[in-house]
């Protein structure tokens, strides 16, 4: 069909070259070198509108060439609808003529042809160029053409083919039924307008309701012309982005009965998983598809039309229900037309041959009572049975033709009549120096000229009686407007189209789709709207991951990882929680991570909590003895005040164990270093000072060392401790100033979970502090070490000896189960060694003087310690 389509618009273009240069030789008049002969109807008046209307369905070997003798097209197969559309532009024309504030003293008449399916070219060139053998020229043929404008044509191939050739001439021309989006592109189609909204439009329209049920797996069937492949391209382009969808096969139509064709396409859509069928084909197609499917018995699907077989009769059947019911169809905006069924009552054969062509008529007549006149007219292959008288009535027979109920394509004529209408009394009401032409002029009716009624045509706008508005956008496309048609299958066996709502785009709202789910008739068991998707959706908690090789639509669902979520329905990733945040069990929401931290409120840390508790009642329980106890010989040897200074010290060791217990904040992190640090080193102080005075005072007791006493007097003692505590001080203040502890939120150790702990800032000073600590702890244990064997007067040498021993293994290690201890277990062992070393000091040290005290208080003597010497 293109290439014939292809053939004949050349053959046009030099139709026209071939009159231009006969009316350059001619200089008066123009020769019309031959005639398309065809059906058709026409009104004089002032100003002739054409049309362009499917009255037949088909033409056999239409006749193309340039005759002297009339021949009519061999045409057969009435459209009883396509007859109406033309009779809606005649009642629109005589409907216009009767209202005095439209076109005031103009009267408006038609040429109204048949295209029969493939003759419309040649239709429109005779509407363009006229029937008149001559024609009279003015001033190089400068004169109102035969037509201002076209209405029509139906079909979008003919009418991309005819508006080409229009649109050099610049002639407008508006149809009511052809949707090809690409009749939009005002580059090559400059004087086309419409009044059927663009398939762009309808395929937005399909792909929102497709989005309004959740379908995201479909399959196309379209056929193979400008307004199928057209709308398929537009599928492909649109469903992913605007609906989220994808197609599950595309296969296009073929135009005949090929039945290899037909089972090998039912076939594919029975074994594929998508439950929509989407149609975009014309109704014969669509009745050859449906025969492959009953043949298959192909159920279970939804199916969408196209506005091209929304609401065909032949298809609503009992035998074809079972397979269609619940059918959601695009159809063109239905609308009212006052006083047409009464213009249409009005048809009789007689009342048109002396004003018309009357063959459509005749033909109207025997197709409708299945009678013939004689003799049939020429070209008229369907005519037979009896005799026609032309007195039948019309209302005794049942037909479509007087359903007025369900104007849509004929809505559209209407409407296509009346934009022409509006944009001439538009042109007509000009003030003359005030035009939109050159120089500020005006159009004249005498000298009108297509191309400024093109121009009054792109600024129409007006509203119908039924309240539509009607104006057309840059693209020469009306406002769009479709409504949604559901195909009910009544419990009487009955079916009937009925409207469930509607898409539409207006300028503020953009497009609205409008639906009324409860009137929607669904053709499955459970009459609710099936599921059609490739694969299930992934539910919150989970991401869609594509399957390879697959479309878009077909995903698996993979759990979000760790720390990650997703919180809607077919989520393409999954998103990161914050900082201080981590994924639920189901990975749907965040919560916060769990803290941990060496707490009062958990065993381990009230254990700890108690021992250190403890230690520092059993120093007081010590201290207490010992000062009530101040002036005993056990008390007194070797400095009383150092042991209560020492006492004193380990009761802040004790203490400072609760600086590691708790959250961590900024005070606790900088003192529990610094106070563990400087308690003990005042502790290790003292013990070394108690050493190195065992050591003078045996020393002392051998002839010639009394003079070793005077450097160890109490001034010297105290002295020491406080210089020795100073310089712990001292780093302790250093390391504070340089690289202060600070409190850190720990994630390293676990994802889920948020360790409080201090870092200790300066690792180097956090050495020098422990190391310090170390040397002294060290030093003391060499020098009680060598006391050892001193003489049991001063047997308290073997206790520091021991105490040290314990003190020095317990922080050995310390060291590398600190280290290889996370989060809260860091500060446990931390706190751990210092109970353990502080109770060893403790116990070491001072438990056998309190048992002496108080167990054995008869040895607690001068002369009981002195006598055990003398004894040995």
């Amino acid at each position: 069909m293109n290439v014939f389509l292809d053939t004949s618009l050349l053959f046009l273009m030099l139709y026209f070259c071939f009159s231009s240069s006969v009316s350059s030789y001619y200089s008066s008049s123009c020769q019309l070198q031959g005639q398309f002969n065809l059906y058709e109807m026409h009104k004089p008046g002032d100003v002739i509108l054409g049309g362009l209307f499917a009255i037949h369905f088909f033409s056999a070997d239409p006749d193309l060439t340039f005759t002297s003798k009339p021949h009519l097209p061999t045409c057969y197969g009435f459209d009883v609808i396509g007859f109406r559309q033309a009779q809606t532009m005649a009642f629109a024309t005589d409907e216009i003529n009767r209202n005095s504030n439209l076109l005031p003293n103009v009267t408006l008449g038609y040429s109204l042809y048949d295209n029969c399916l493939l003759v419309g070219i040649g239709a429109a060139l005779s509407l363009v160029s006229g029937q008149e053998e001559q024609v009279t020229l003015e001033e190089n043929c400068v004169g109102t053409p035969p037509v201002l404008g076209i209405v029509g044509d139906s079909s979008s191939t003919s009418t991309i083919a005819i508006s080409k050739v229009l649109s050099l001439y610049a002639v407008p021309m508006v149809s009511y039924f052809a949707t090809c989006s690409c009749l939009s592109d005002r580059q090559k189609f400059p004087s086309f307008f419409r009044t059927i909204p663009s398939d762009a439009f309808q395929v937005n329209a399909m792909i929102q309701i497709l989005k309004h049920f959740g379908w995201t797996w479909a399959g196309l069937l379209f056929s193979d012309d400008d307004y199928g492949v057209h709308a398929a391209r537009s599928f492909h382009s649109d469903l992913g982005p605007a609906g989220g969808g994808c197609l599950a096969y595309t296969e296009i139509l073929p135009w005949g009965d090929d039945s290899a064709e037909l089972r090998r396409i039912v076939d594919v859509m029975r074994k594929s998983t998508a439950r929509v069928v989407i149609v975009f084909a014309h109704e014969s197609q669509v009745i050859n598809l449906m025969k492959e499917v009953v043949r298959q018995n192909v159920t279970g699907l939804q199916w969408m039309a196209s506005e091209a077989w929304s609401s065909v009769d032949v298809l609503q059947t009992p035998h074809l229900m079972p397979y269609l019911g619940g059918t959601l169809s695009i159809a063109i905006r239905r609308g009212e037309i006052p006083g047409l069924r009464d213009f249409l009552l009005q048809i009789r054969p007689d009342l048109h041959h002396n004003n018309f062509h009357g063959q459509s008529v005749t033909q109207f007549w025997e197709h409708t009572f299945q009678c013939r006149f004689a003799p049939p007219p020429a070209g008229w292959v369907e005519a037979g049975g009896e005799l026609c008288t032309g007195q039948e009535v019309i209302e005794n027979v049942e037909t479509d033709f007087l359903d007025v109920s369900d104007l849509r394509p004929e809505y559209n004529v209407y409407k296509a009549v009346y934009a022409l209408a509006y944009a001439l009394d538009d042109m007509l009401q000009c003030e003359p120096g005030r035009g939109p032409f050159r120089n500020n002029t005006c159009a004249h009716l005498q000298r009108l000229e297509p191309w400024q009624l093109v121009h009054y045509l792109e600024k129409v706008n007006f509203t119908t009686a039924f309240g539509d508005q009607v104006s057309f956008d840059d693209n020469g496309d009306a406002l769009p407007v479709y409504d949604i048609m559901n195909w009910v299958w009544l419990p009487d066996g009955k079916t009937k189209v009925q409207r469930v709502g509607e898409v539409k785009r207006s300028a503020f709202k953009g497009e609205e789709l409008t639906l009324d789910e409860d009137k929607i008739f669904w053709n499955f068991e459970s009459k609710q709207p099936p599921r059609s998707v490739c694969s299930e959706s992934c539910p919150p908690g989970t991401r869609m991951a594509r399957k390879k090789g697959e479309p878009e639509c077909c995903f698996d669902c993979v759990p979000c990882s760790e720390g990650k979520i997703s919180n809607t329905t077919d989520s393409m990733e999954c998103t990161s929680c914050p900082e201080d945040f981590w994924s639920s069990p189901q990975r749907d929401h965040c919560v916060p991570k769990k803290t941990e931290f060496l707490s009062y409120h958990e065993p381990l840390g009230i254990c700890l909590t108690t021992t250190s508790l403890l230690g520092t009642f059993i120093c007081v329980v010590v201290l207490g003895i010992f000062i009530h106890h101040h002036s005993t010989p056990i008390v007194r040897a070797n400095n009383s005040e150092l042991s209560f200074l020492l006492l004193v010290s380990l009761k802040l060791c004790f203490l400072c164990s609760l600086l590691f217990i708790g959250r961590p904040r900024l005070w606790t992190c900088q003192l529990r270093h610094a106070t563990f640090g400087i308690s003990f080193v005042l502790c290790v102080s003292c013990i070394l000072v108690k050493t190195m005075v065992v050591l003078a005072v045996f020393r002392a007791s051998k002839p010639g060392g009394e003079s070793s006493l005077k450097w160890f007097g109490a001034v010297q003692q105290r002295g020491t401790v406080l210089v020795l505590t100073s310089v712990q001080a001292a780093i302790c203040t250093a390391w504070l100033v340089s690289a202060s502890p600070v409190p850190h939120k720990n994630t390293q150790y676990h994802s889920d979970k948020i360790v409080y702990e201090c870092v200790v800032g300066s690792t180097v000073g956090f050495a020098v502090l422990l190391g310090y600590i170390g040397l002294l702890a060290v030093l003391s244990c060499l020098l009680a070490f060598l006391a050892r064997n001193l003489p049991d007067s001063f047997n308290e040498a073997k206790l520091i000896t021991f105490s040290m021993l314990i003190f020095c293994a317990v922080w050995v290690a310390f060291v590398p189960a600190y280290i290889n201890s996370p989060g809260k277990y860091a500060d446990a062992v931390e706190v751990f060694a210092i109970l353990a070393s502080s109770f060893g000091l403790l116990v070491a040290l001072f438990g056998p003087k309190c048992y002496i005290i108080i167990a054995r208080p008869e040895r607690n003597t001068k002369k009981a310690i002195m006598g055990r010497a003398t004894t040995k």
